[in-house]
């Protein structure tokens, strides 16, 4: 008979299991959720958090960095902030309770509460695969969020921005969108810490696009210096569905980012962009899998990174081309610009290809700024620190580029000048 032993638990993970207890009477739910909350924790209880024993969890041993959980605080405060882009549709969740003040009349939406309570929630409280302890944190102590569907043929004019406004102790939360068939959207994840105490945030977002959608999804991350940042994106992409994410780290003391896909229509495309901005001593983490399940689909990552100080920083993007998966066009790049000799960046690109008609490919670069460029800059009497501002700038700002709307460009780049300003 096989048994499964309770591990001796750190510091955290007893912390997370007190605050399940300590919230069990508050948590939304019964019946069906109380279920699965229950398996969840227990999986924790047995499993603890994930080591670099994993191989997926190899570069940031969670167990071993994530030393402190803060409790829940019913007290703290924190307000709606103003949208990135002026006319925005904003749903917020603030401390972990979402106030759906403002919902855009064109889109179905109600909060994750109301699903936790009247069951429907239960079949997401699910762990993707045995090393998913963001799933498993998530799943057992989720409060609320919200449940979106943008009905089919439904365009949105101006983003809709979902605001995480955190000030202290923990907030779990879950987005489960829907976008129908022939959409257009753009929809802003905004995570944002409005005070210096620490605080524990877990998101979990999954994306379902239908035949035809074309969506851009942001996520700005901007924790505090202390916070913890657990942070999950899965999609599905029907036929000739396009899904472009922008993913913008620029805080957070521990942050993982992991995002999961799969493409199961033809002609679906799939862009990511990335930019991680680290300093001081912070680690981040983002972790990226795709799955190319039918012929006729497209892919393209790009990932740049900037470290300074003692930062430390991973990529890792797995992408697998099933059988079936023939003319499949996948191509993966990270990029870093490593700015102290005492930063690290681990990058791991994987290819797992199982047809023969593809054109796949990946690669990895680690520089420092280029000398002839900072002299060609200082010849024109541009002060060194200016002129090194200047390079990193550009390098990050293609990226930004790339979006569409001039509103978010100019707002995006903003925020990264600031970011810039204030490490170099």
């Amino acid at each position: 008979m096989n048994m499964q032993m309770a591990i001796t638990m750190t510091a955290a993970e007893t912390a997370l299991v007190d605050a399940y207890t300590a919230a069990i009477g508050e948590l939304p739910g019964e019946g069906a959720v109380l279920s699965a909350r229950d398996t969840l924790l227990s999986d924790l209880k047995t499993q603890g958090l994930p080591t670099r024993r994993l191989e997926s969890w190899h570069y940031t041993d969670l167990r071993a960095l994530l030393r402190s959980v803060p409790a829940f605080e019913p007290t703290a405060f924190a307000e709606r902030v103003d949208p990135l882009v002026l006319g925005s549709s904003v749903l917020a969740v603030l401390n972990g309770k979402a106030d759906a003040k403002g919902l855009p009349t064109s889109v179905n939406v109600r909060t994750y509460a109301e699903s936790l309570i009247d069951g429907v929630a239960a079949a997401d409280l699910v762990e993707r695969d045995p090393e998913d302890a963001i799933g498993r944190i998530n799943g057992s102590l989720v409060r609320d969020g919200f449940e979106i569907e943008v009905p089919e043929g439904t365009v949105l004019e101006q983003p809709l921005e979902l605001q995480l406004v955190q000030s202290a102790g923990q907030n779990h939360s879950r987005f489960p969108v829907t976008f129908g068939a022939n959409t257009r959207a753009t929809v802003v994840e905004r995570h944002l810490s409005v005070s210096d105490a620490a605080s524990l945030v877990t998101v979990v977002s999954d994306l379902i696009l239908d035949d035809g959608a074309d969506i851009t999804w942001i996520i700005l991350q901007q924790q505090g210096a202390s916070d913890s940042h657990l942070a999950q994106v899965n999609f599905d992409l029907g036929a000739n569905a396009k899904l472009r994410l922008f993913v913008i780290n620029a805080g957070g003391k521990l942050v993982r980012q992991e995002i999961h896909g799969v493409t199961t229509g033809e002609g679906a495309d799939f862009q990511l962009r990335g930019i991680n901005l680290l300093g001081g001593d912070t680690h981040t983490d983002v972790t990226f899998t795709l799955g190319h399940d039918v012929p006729n689909t497209t892919s393209k990552e790009v990932i740049r990174n900037v470290l300074f100080d003692r930062a430390k920083g991973v990529f890792q993007g797995q992408i697998r081309v099933a059988p079936d998966a023939q003319k499949t066009d996948a191509k993966m790049a990270c990029n870093t610009l490593l700015l102290s000799d005492d930063a690290d960046f681990s990058a791991k690109p994987e290819l797992e290809i199982f047809a023969d008609d593809v054109q796949c490919g990946h690669g990895a670069t680690v520089i420092d700024i280029n000398p002839t460029h900072l002299y060609y800059l200082r010849a024109r009497g541009i002060p060194e620190n200016k002129a090194r501002a200047m390079l990193v700038n550009a390098f990050v700002d293609e990226i930004v580029e790339e979006l569409e709307h001039e509103g978010l460009i100019e707002t995006l780049e903003t925020i990264i000048s600031v970011w810039l300003e204030k490490h170099a």
